[in-house]
């Protein structure tokens, strides 16, 4: 395939973990040692930015962080990384994002997140970087921002004839919100009980699931489900996608390669079923090594691998 270099914009989060291992998760009240304490990059943003990049397109990330050194540590990730960073804003009071997460040797965790400069990221600061999101082929909002905010970055988007990717994850109920100007919803299963209203827990076939996603009003839904890969769902109908077969080492972050990957295909001017090979060759590429950022594949290893994904859809009928 000829590749020609597309734009993808996040408009999104950015959280630092601070990380820790311990033989138990404490109880109220009891302190516990713990070991291998480190911080890592986070938020969904930040790695869809990240691995966009890695994939070939022009990244760029809009978002807010605080005037501290976990910004600061985020603006060299960003530059080591190749990613635009003239759409990062600062927040006047809150600072950077920070998640504290405790891994227990029996695999239970821990995780409390403050959200900080994110929760301050406003519609007003998206329009102030109108210039950056018009510039752009492709624009992907995660929800770990105000849903307000993604919306207003897919609503230029989609004024601009571009197209916008909502990932609504944590997801929120979306049901009283004009979905109109989005192009691909993209939830997981649990995601997409919640945007419907329902129980998170609640049981609902997949494919009746995509469908219901896709009566909310955004032009496709992309529904992932982890190992078994993902539903599409459009006007024409539904078609289940599979992953690849890898040696799954870690899960974590594999949603926002997929979301990464589907932004590069679609910035290139593939087609949807292409960008939707892309995204899921990277997301299971991922699984393949630990934390997300050092998971995340460069192109060259999914170009040896995505024929296999395009090939089995090529070959799947719409039901």
């Amino acid at each position: 395939m000829e590749v020609a270099v597309g734009r993808v914009t996040v408009v999104g989060s950015y959280i630092v973990a601070l990380v820790m291992d311990t033989e138990e998760l404490p109880v109220e009240g009891q302190t516990v040692k713990g070991s291998n304490f480190h911080t890592t990059h986070g938020g969904k943003g930040s790695n869809i930015a990240v691995c966009a990049a890695r994939l070939g397109a022009e990244s760029a990330f809009v978002g807010k962080i605080g005037r501290d050194s976990f910004g600061e540590g985020f603006l060299s990730l960003l530059e080591t990384e190749g990613v635009n960073k003239s759409g990062v804003l600062y927040a006047d009071q809150e600072p950077t994002a920070v998640g504290f997460i405790v891994f227990s040797s029996d695999g239970t965790n821990l995780i409390v997140i403050d959200p900080a400069a994110n929760e301050t990221f406003s519609p007003e600061d998206v329009l102030s970087q109108r210039e950056l999101i018009a510039s752009s082929d492709v624009v992907v909002s995660p929800l770990e921002i105000p849903l307000e905010t993604a919306l207003a970055a897919a609503s230029l988007t989609w004024g601009n004839g571009k197209k916008a990717i909502l990932n609504p994850a944590p997801a929120e109920d979306l049901r009283e919100h004009d979905m109109s100007c989005v192009f691909a919803l993209t939830p997981n299963e649990t995601e997409g009980r919640v945007c419907l209203g329902l129980d998170a827990e609640q049981r609902i076939d997949d494919l009746e699931l995509a469908r219901s996603l896709l009566d909310l009003g955004a032009q496709h839904v992309i529904l992932t489900l982890g190992a078994k890969g993902a539903i599409w769902a459009c006007k024409e109908g539904v078609v289940a996608v599979p992953a690849l077969e890898v040696e799954v080492v870690d899960t974590v972050g594999a949603g926002d390669a997929l979301n990464a990957g589907l932004a590069v295909g679609l910035g290139e001017g593939w087609s949807l079923r292409e960008s939707i090979a892309m995204g899921i060759t990277a997301a299971s590429l991922s699984t393949r090594k630990r934390e997300t950022i050092d998971s995340y594949p460069f192109r060259y290893e999914v170009n040896g691998r995505i024929e296999e994904i395009i090939g089995q859809i090529e070959r799947m009928e719409w039901s």
